[in-house]
């Protein structure tokens, strides 16, 4: 078995490694999840609050602090996301992957029929990706790109609400609200994305945790220190 370490593009059959996932790309999947992570909790109980407690509002706050908390994660989750729309346009190949789908390619529809064979238990054999596979690209760009933007617009467009008329909010997001039908309409709808992009990240993670079991190339450890280590020097 060859040693090869590439930290470039050579012939993928001769590759032990090969660098993936720059910094700021890993840096913004971890933040991404974090914000996920919050904005979902901070969410869930600002839809659902608590029972109201006896005495001043002043010393019962909880609830306006979840929803300072959760307009702060929402912050991070939008400006981390404008960052990472920059590094795909300055960053490495991979870094686009998440954005552009070539659909145009007949070998990339040939390697998703492969992709959902192969998930499906309908073949054995695993290909040798580099970057994210086509059923992963697929799933990637519908839930990191169109669901997250979805959520920052019915987002900011219901935080707008709460600034008030002719806030920068209500400037930039405010017609998101009309074009959905009304406020409790987007309020449903961003709640809904939300719970979708909860069952995403519950796939996403049994989905990276199998194919480090038994795909031929790493998966958790790549999103960690960006190496994509195979298993075999087979193309």
């Amino acid at each position: 078995m060859t040693t090869q370490v590439a930290a470039s593009e050579h012939d993928p059959k001769y590759q032990k490694a090969v660098y993936v996932f720059e910094a700021p790309v890993r840096i913004w999947h971890w933040v991404h999840a974090l914000s996920i992570g919050v904005l979902a909790v901070t969410g869930y109980f600002i839809a659902n609050p608590l029972p109201a407690l006896q005495g001043e509002a002043s010393d019962h706050f909880l609830m306006g602090t979840m929803r300072e908390i959760h307009f702060i994660a929402g912050y991070v989750f939008a400006i981390a996301f404008a960052v990472r729309i920059y590094w795909a346009i300055v960053g490495n190949k991979y870094a686009r992957e998440l954005f552009i789908l070539p659909f145009w390619k007949a070998g990339w529809w040939k390697g998703l029929g492969h992709e959902i064979k192969y998930y499906a238990f309908l073949t054995r054999k695993s290909r040798k990706i580099m970057g994210h596979n086509p059923l992963a690209q697929m799933a990637m760009w519908f839930f990191n790109v169109l669901l997250t933007l979805f959520l920052i617009f019915t987002g900011f467009a219901l935080y707008g609400e709460g600034l008030g008329l002719g806030s920068w909010a209500d400037r930039w997001f405010g017609w998101v609200i009309p074009v959905l039908g009304g406020s409790m309409e987007t309020k449903m709808w961003h709640l809904l994305s939300m719970w979708l992009m909860l069952m995403f990240v519950v796939i996403h993670i049994y989905m990276a945790i199998r194919a480090d079991i038994m795909d031929r190339e790493s998966s958790v450890s790549t999103i960690m220190g960006g190496w994509r280590m195979f298993k075999d020097d087979r193309p």
